[in-house]
């Protein structure tokens, strides 16, 4: 289960050839799953099928729920980076050099693979239904065995203190109220803000864009933000390759 070195320094990578896998899925040549139809499109006819909600209710209601997944992907991947640091989030090797006791860290371990698995389910809108699951899947399982190669790294790295923060932090599912005392580290919102701009642009390109229902036009916003996010890291110094700017970890 837990992931490779490789798979961990190229995490990135990785996870754009899911995300392109998914909103292609080539396997549609052969195999005719999806009918040319999106999971928004294949979704709202549903739940119009079964009387649930009307054809242009369901396709807005679908929308919203995209906007809402990736803000908090968005919101959740800029507020972790902001304590934990650009450069160690865009790393493509494993650090511990201590236990970050602050912002989303204090409700939930894994802040920035929660985010990224929230985006996940935004970009689902506009991919077809069987590239939708695919990507959900696969996405899921590359962020569990991310998580199980950082555990045991991070024990043996940092001992007893993380062990206890373990216990008191749940891995996944954020808790309410937080579960430990902040210990006090300053936000750097500006540099996160940066780092997560390609995740911050496609909700806000969704918000903009999305009211003309048009799945392509979704799609350029994605390739757009992503365009951002190079351009982005090219302007500042001391920043990652380009495999690894899409700020997903």
């Amino acid at each position: 289960m837990k992931a490779t070195r490789f798979e961990y320094r190229f995490r990135y990578a990785l996870h754009t050839i899911l995300y392109v896998l998914g909103f292609f899925a080539p396997w549609n040549y052969a195999l005719h799953l999806d009918h040319g139809k999106t999971i928004w499109e294949y979704l709202a006819i549903v739940f119009f099928q079964h009387g649930w909600l009307r054809f242009e209710a369901a396709s807005v209601t679908l929308l919203l729920l995209a906007i809402l997944f990736g803000g908090l992907g968005a919101w959740l991947r800029t507020w972790g980076a902001a304590y934990l640091g650009e450069a160690v989030v865009q790393s493509g090797d494993l650090h511990g050099a201590g236990v970050v006791a602050d912002g989303p860290y204090r409700h939930v371990r894994n802040p920035l693979y929660l985010g990224t698995f929230l985006h996940t389910l935004a970009l689902a809108l506009i991919m077809p239904p069987s590239g939708a699951i695919f990507t959900i899947v696969t996405i899921g399982l590359l962020q569990l065995r991310l998580i199980s190669a950082e555990e045991p790294f991070l024990t043996a790295k940092l001992g007893q203190p993380y062990l206890e923060y373990c216990t008191h932090v749940p891995r996944l599912v954020p808790a309410a109220p937080a579960r430990i005392p902040a210990s006090g580290v300053p936000a750097r919102w500006p540099q996160a803000m940066l780092g997560e701009i390609y995740m911050i642009a496609v909700p806000v390109g969704f918000a903009i864009f999305g009211w003309s229902y048009n799945s392509n036009l979704l799609l350029r916003c994605v390739i757009v933000a992503f365009g951002l996010s190079l351009l982005s890291m090219a302007l500042r110094p001391g920043t990652t390759s380009p495999s690894e700017v899409a700020g997903i970890r």
